[in-house]
Order: C-alpha cells, then structure tokens, then sequence
C-alpha cells in the first residue's frame, strides 16, 4: 500500500487485494466462545473453539478471557464463525462473546497494541 499510515488519522488508504480486487479491512477480534448448561469446568468445551482458530492459520493469541485474532475482516469472522460451530454442532447452547475493532490500513495489530501502550507507560516512568 503506498504511503504512510497515520496512527493519529481518522481515515487511512484502504489497501486493496491484488488478487481479488476486493479491500482488505483488517480487523482484530477479541473472542470469547462457551456452551451453556454443560457444569462449571469450561476449559474442555472452549479448548475446542480455540483449536479451531489456532488451526485457521490467522495470527492469535489466547488470555484467560478471550482469544484475539487478526485478519482480513471475512476471514476473521469465518473463522468465529467455525469456532462457534465446533461447539453448536455437538448440540450445545453456545454463547459468543464478540468485539471487533476494524481498522484499515493496519496490519500486525495484534503485537503492535501491545507494544505501543507498553512503549507510553515505560516512557511515562522516565519522566
């Protein structure tokens, strides 16, 4: 994509997909996938979801909250979507916990949030 990205822009270029010709809208999602009624050990159910996504070759990362995952805005929501259904298809009431920030323009999001807080709150201690 030519020029540079703005961190402080409210708009940046939209790259397009040189292949489709459709625009890249990166997007970093914050999901949190579990079935109801099943007890109160959860990890066994949402380690399932959480295969599904490490499978999806998308860059993620999982917390004890939420798996973060970061790609083209349909890939990501394909992938939540078969995470879902990895649970839903064994007949279990599942719930989805979704937050999406989409910003085009950016790439490795994932890392780079992260490290740029980090960067202000070390930076603020040396003042």
């Amino acid at each position: 994509m030519p020029g540079t990205i703005d961190r402080n822009a409210v708009t940046q270029q939209v790259p397009i997909d040189e292949t489709t010709g459709k625009p890249i809208i990166n997007t970093v999602a914050a999901v949190a996938i579990a079935p109801s009624g099943v007890g109160s050990e959860l990890s066994e159910y949402v380690a399932q979801a959480i295969g599904v996504i490490r499978d999806s070759g998308l860059p993620n990362e999982t917390n004890a909250m939420f798996t973060n995952i970061e790609g083209d805005l349909d890939d990501v929501l394909r992938v939540v979507r078969d995470a879902t259904m990895k649970l839903a298809e064994q007949g279990y009431r599942t719930g989805v916990t979704l937050k999406l920030d989409i910003r085009p323009g950016f790439s490795g999001q994932i890392h780079e949030k992260q490290q740029l807080v980090d960067n202000i709150i070390d930076g603020s201690k040396n003042c």
